[in-house]
């Protein structure tokens, strides 16, 4: 990197670069905006949160996902006054919803800007994701984080907007959705922030971080390196009882990795997580295997499951074009 204050901004410059018939970037308030956006034809769904967890937000901005996204500094929530331009930015007759990590910061901020929006006439509407069942409370949120799951929600409700649902019908299907769909995270080192010289927490070479949160805050246990096999139980269990998921459920099932784990392990983690649902009776019908919410460079994984049913899997089968590619 170059100045590391800087980390944000040419990062975002770059990646709009990288997309230039698809998404525009809005430096006076770091935005990266759908290049044909707004429509009043359609619900403009906007994101927002620290920067660290790349692709999540600004790499999913594009037709059936998210008309804008609006991130912080690194691991910090964006200003109330860059939510709101970004609200302008995307106004639309049919409304703009506003998915919000469950962070105290991130809620605060956009809390703020839906009132002030809506002072200015803008019909819009909050929504709150927190399908991380590690811990109730953090360093960083009163209640349940909000995770890897939120890709979920993302894809659904953009979907919805793509075919013209209006706002109070993608606020239910955003609610519902999050409402069955359960994440937990285990690190294998700490991240190192671009500020920072030295990593953000203290993590031995034989131990892990169980349920931990995108932001290296503690999980429920700090304990000794297992196998693969066994640190699948650790994260699946909690997961698979928290909803609960039943065997006759079918389950999209996702495996995140954290920035710094290689795909060769996340697909080790999925086939393991596969086998050990399918003895449950649990059938994983749609997967997604990658980094989609990451932590910087640190190394783990996350597990989500959302449990399906025939509205949940049509919408997540939607077509969608971001600049994540595939060849």
């Amino acid at each position: 990197m170059n100045d590391p204050k800087a980390f944000v901004p040419e990062m975002l410059k770059g990646l709009a670069l990288a997309n230039p018939d698809t998404i525009v970037y809005d430096p006076k308030y770091n935005l990266i905006v759908r290049a044909d956006a707004p429509s009043d034809d359609r619900v403009s769904i906007v994101q927002g949160s620290g920067s660290g967890h790349e692709p999540a937000h600004v790499m999913v901005v594009g037709e059936g996902m998210l008309d804008a996204a609006c991130p912080g500094d690194i691991f910090a929530a964006p200003p109330t006054d860059f939510v709101l331009a970004a609200a302008r930015r995307v106004r639309s007759d049919k409304g703009v919803l506003l998915l919000v990590n469950n962070y105290t910061g991130d809620r605060m901020a956009f809390e703020m800007a839906e009132e002030l929006a809506a002072a200015e006439g803008i019909k819009v509407r909050t929504l709150f994701i927190d399908d991380d069942v590690a811990v109730k409370d953090s360093t960083y949120t009163i209640g349940r984080r909000g995770v890897a799951g939120n890709f979920f929600v993302i894809k659904a409700v953009g979907a919805a907007a793509a075919a013209g649902k209006d706002l109070d019908e993608i606020v239910r299907i955003g609610e519902k959705v999050n409402s069955v769909t359960r994440t937990m995270g285990v690190a294998l080192t700490a991240c190192t922030p671009p500020a920072k010289s030295e990593p953000l927490f203290d993590l031995a070479d034989d131990e892990i971080e169980l349920g931990v949160g995108i932001h290296g805050e503690p999980g429920r246990a700090r304990q000794k390196w297992v196998p693969a096999d066994e640190l699948v139980d650790l994260l699946l269990d909690p997961i698979v009882s928290d909803l609960p998921f039943s065997s006759g459920d079918d389950v999209a099932v996702m495996v995140n990795g954290l920035g710094g784990t290689p795909i060769s392990e996340l697909y080790l983690v999925y086939g393991i997580v596969h086998e050990k649902l399918t003895a449950q009776g649990i059938t994983p019908a749609r997967n997604y295997v990658g980094e989609y919410c990451t932590a910087l460079d640190m190394a783990g994984a996350s597990i989500t499951l959302v449990q399906l049913d025939d509205e949940i899997r049509e919408l997540l089968a939607a077509p969608a074009e971001i600049p994540i590619r595939t060849f």
